[in-house]
Parts: C-alpha cells; sequence; structure tokens
C-alpha cells in the first residue's frame, strides 16, 4: 500500500488546486462591499459607547444604613428648622401670619376643650386669633418664656398673653400657657397642644382668694396647674368673649364645610 500514496497525491493536489481556483474565480466575480477603515477616533467613540453607565454603580452602592442616616440627618434639619420658626412666629401672632412649611397637612390641634384635624383648620385658627384679637383689645400680644425639648421629638414652648381690652370698666389682664409640638420621623410636626393655663384675671373681675391664691403661687414653670375658676365669676371678661369669638368663627366654617358636603353628597 505504501507505493499507492506518492501516485495519489499529485492527483489530490491537483483537485485540490483546481478547487482553489475555481473559489477565487468566483470570489472576483461576486461583487462584495468594500470593508470600511476604522479611524482612531471612529474606534474611540465605539468604544466609548460600549462602556457601562455610572449611574448603576452609584445605585449599586447605596445601603439600608446610608438610607437610614440620610433619614435622620433631614430630622435633624427639619427639627432645626421648626425651632427656629416657632421662636420667630409666635412673638408676632397678633400682627402677621405663621409660616406653615413645618406642619403637616394633617396636623390636630388640642385645647382643654376643643379638638381640631387639618392644616386648614389650623389656619383658621390663627386666622380668627388675629381678627378677633384686633377687634376685643387695644393692644394685645404674646411673650415666649421659654424653649425647650423634653424628648427628641417634642418641643415644649412656655409663653405669655396679655392685652389691654377695648372696654373702659376692664383693666389689662393676662394668662400663660403651654404649647407642645410633636413631631414625625420626618421632623414635620403633627400635633399642636394648648395646656397647662393659669389666668391672672382683670382687676375688677378677680376669682374667690382662694382660687387667686393659686393663680398667684403658680410659677412660670413648664406645669403650671391649670385654672378656669368659677364661671360666674368671669363670664363677661373680655378674654372669654375672645375665646368664644374664636371658637364661633370655627364652628361656623365647620358647619359650612358639613352643609357643602351634605349637599354635594
Amino acid at each position: 500500500m505504501a507505493f499507492i500514496l506518492p501516485n495519489l497525491s499529485p492527483t489530490l493536489l491537483l483537485q485540490s488546486n483546481s478547487k482553489d481556483k475555481s473559489n477565487i474565480h468566483q470570489t472576483h466575480l461576486s461583487p462584495t462591499k468594500p470593508t470600511p477603515i476604522l479611524s482612531p477616533l471612529s474606534l474611540t467613540l465605539t468604544l466609548t459607547k460600549l462602556e457601562p453607565p455610572p449611574a448603576r454603580v452609584a445605585q449599586i452602592n447605596q445601603t439600608p444604613g446610608s438610607q437610614d442616616q440620610q433619614q435622620r440627618n433631614d430630622f435633624y434639619v427639619n427639627l432645626g428648622l421648626a425651632v427656629r420658626t416657632l421662636r420667630e412666629d409666635l412673638p408676632l401672632l397678633f400682627t402677621k401670619d405663621l409660616n406653615y412649611d413645618i406642619y403637616r397637612d394633617d396636623i390636630t390641634f388640642l385645647d382643654p376643650l376643643n379638638t381640631f384635624t387639618g392644616i386648614e383648620k389650623y389656619k383658621l385658627i390663627f386666622w380668627a386669633l388675629r381678627f378677633h384679637g384686633k377687634i376685643l383689645f387695644r393692644e394685645i400680644s404674646l411673650e415666649v418664656f421659654r424653649v425647650w425639648q423634653p424628648s427628641e421629638n417634642v418641643i415644649l414652648i412656655r409663653w405669655n398673653l396679655r392685652g389691654i381690652p377695648r372696654v373702659p370698666w376692664e383693666a389689662k389682664g393676662q394668662f400663660q400657657g403651654t404649647s407642645r409640638y410633636k413631631l414625625d420621623r420626618n421632623g414635620k410636626i403633627y400635633e399642636h397642644k394648648v395646656d397647662n393655663l393659669a389666668f391672672n384675671f382683670p382687676q375688677r373681675l378677680q376669682p374667690a382668694a382662694s382660687v387667686l391664691d393659686l393663680v398667684t403661687a403658680c410659677p412660670a414653670s413648664p406645669n403650671p396647674t391649670f385654672l378656669w375658676g368659677p364661671p360666674d365669676v368671669y363670664s363677661s371678661c373680655s378674654w372669654v368673649e375672645f375665646y368664644r369669638a374664636v371658637r364661633e368663627t370655627l364652628d361656623h366654617e365647620m358647619a359650612q364645610d358639613c352643609h357643602l358636603a351634605t349637599t354635594c353628597s
């Protein structure tokens, strides 16, 4: 068998050469598109398009711990803004409107007798205070005694409200109280509670001696005793008229809202 291989190999070589020539001939005959030549600039642009966007890397690097830290930072920023805003707004309560950016839309206002919810009712309360304060008093002002935090999410403000009624038979009067503001985890105020009121009645409308002694003995502390006094003693006091006027304004507005809701339904 060995002598056959040399004899067969030239034939095989001729066949392979003929096939290569035919392929080359077909290649020259068939039209082909010219191969584009890439310049260095186009090659650079092509490689740039293939690079991954950096935004995905930044998203992958975010962790739950960093998000919690960011939320804590936002809380302290809003807390500081709330304290600064309250210090500036309350002394000017009867001359200009408040800055409502520090409150939540569903804020709840509470005093010893009432509860109101919603930022619109909260705005109406302070509008009524300014409006009726100018009608019933020649002079009315609020002084902030102290601002402090008993806990991280609570702001306490001790204040004193004084005024001179427009009627000539009443001397000037004043009363103190505490406003307690509660903040949510974002540092927004969602509750405002007024309590610990201590009255100092006008000279002509002083309560009984025992009650007056309690009011006089009550210091300007964070938690003074809440005192109303006998209703028949101060029923004609301008302060009580002031409170009733504000309350009637709110009741009238709420009655209108209920009427509109009933009509629309």
